[in-house]
């Protein structure tokens, strides 16, 4: 692609999810293949990592950073876990069942060992521990995560660079949503960690005297927040979700706690969507009524109704969504499998569904909707195509 797209701002919103994150690097690499490069990138938990390495590294070590941290967390971790995924990489998968037990063993070998470069068990659990001492608040230290991204990010590149970054999280003292933003707050290595900080797992992330946790305990997509920013501008904004909200019934205790999650973590997108778009139709047709109202009127408007004015705008939202679908033989341990073969599995989805959705040139032009925000969803766009 040589010429950008007809927007004002391009923008990239990562959600949370553990090791499906790599599914958002294979959609990131076929974006930056497109020379769609986001003017802001916002993120949450694994988001939060993915868009830390992305605005962290200038456009042409974007995809490099991302596959070093992806291959570097992936690799076996030692001791007995390494022992576990050795055997098993060895054993031929021939169906979901064979795969699914595979997965779980993986993840049990992730819960035993970690995961490289990410975070480790701590020596002495958490129920052995006295109260106010690190290893009592978390079952895993996450100090490797910070040299990580001390390695691989240019925090000064974040803080002074063109692209806007945004990562959330909530304080745990007051249950508040917050978001660390570079038009508010100069970033660093504790941001990234505090929108991932998620109990039981990993410990709270202290930053100016406050504790934060991961920031989907409260909404694990960034979608509002760059929506609902100002000024306004007209957007085009690739919604990467790790969960789906929709789903089969589940018929058993494994496939329910699956489930609970797609549901709990998913955040309902589609819903925060549909909500700007009523908002955005209303601020569109308030536009349309102050047309027709004569400017002597609106000068001498009282501050009510100013304030109504400043509301009114007619910009233009294309919001395409990725989503990734889990596989049959995925459980509830999803999202903490972190082996070599399911990264490089997330990694090509992510790619393959980028790529065809970027093969549909609507997605990348302003769509005359009448409510001035179009939704894709690459579902939907295959199911359009088909004669």
């Amino acid at each position: 692609m040589t010429n950008r797209p007809p927007f004002e701002r391009i923008a990239l919103l990562l959600q949370g999810g553990g090791a499906l994150g790599s599914y958002q690097a294979g959609v990131y690499q076929a974006l930056a293949e497109a020379g769609l490069h986001p003017d802001w990138v916002a993120g949450i938990s694994i988001g939060a990592i993915n868009s830390a390495l992305i605005a962290g590294n200038p456009p042409e070590k974007r995809v490099e950073a991302l596959r070093t941290f992806w291959e570097a967390v992936t690799a076996p971790p030692p001791g007995l876990p390494a022992m576990i995924s050795s055997m098993i990489g060895a054993v031929p998968v021939s169906n979901d069942l064979a795969h699914g037990w595979l997965n779980q063993t993986q993840a049990f070998a992730t819960l035993m060992g970690g995961a490289p470069d990410f975070f480790s068990p701590r020596l002495v659990p958490p129920f052995l521990s006295l109260p106010g001492t690190p290893s009592a608040e978390s079952f895993y230290d996450v100090r490797p995560l910070r040299a990580t991204l001390e390695r691989l990010v240019d925090f000064d590149r974040i803080n002074a660079g063109p692209m806007r970054f945004s990562v959330g999280a909530v304080n745990v003292r007051t249950g508040n949503f917050a978001y660390f933003d570079t038009t508010t707050h100069i970033i660093a290595p504790e941001h990234v960690m505090a929108s991932g900080a998620l109990p039981p797992g990993f410990p709270a992330v202290e930053i100016d005297g406050e504790h934060y946790w991961d920031g989907g305990l409260v909404s694990n997509t960034p979608l509002q927040w760059v929506l609902e920013s100002r000024p306004r501008q007209d957007t085009l904004a690739f919604q990467v979700d790790l969960w789906s909200a929709k789903g089969a019934f589940p018929h058993d205790l494994a496939g329910q706690d699956s489930r609970l999650k797609d549901i709990r973590f998913s955040s309902r997108t589609r819903a925060a969507t549909d909500q700007f778009r009523k908002s955005q139709s209303l601020r569109r047709a308030l536009g349309h009524l102050i047309k027709h109202v004569p400017k002597s009127a609106l000068v001498a408007a009282d501050p009510d109704i100013l304030g109504l004015i400043a509301e009114a705008d007619e910009k233009i939202y294309n919001i395409v969504h990725l989503i990734y679908r889990s596989k049959s033989y995925e459980g509830a341990s999803k999202d903490y499998e972190f082996s070599r073969a399911t990264m490089e599995e997330h990694w090509a989805s992510g790619y393959a569904d980028a790529s065809l959705t970027l093969s549909h040139p609507e997605v990348l032009q302003p769509a005359d909707a009448p409510d001035g925000v179009a939704t894709f969803d690459l579902a939907e766009l295959v199911q359009r195509s088909r004669p």
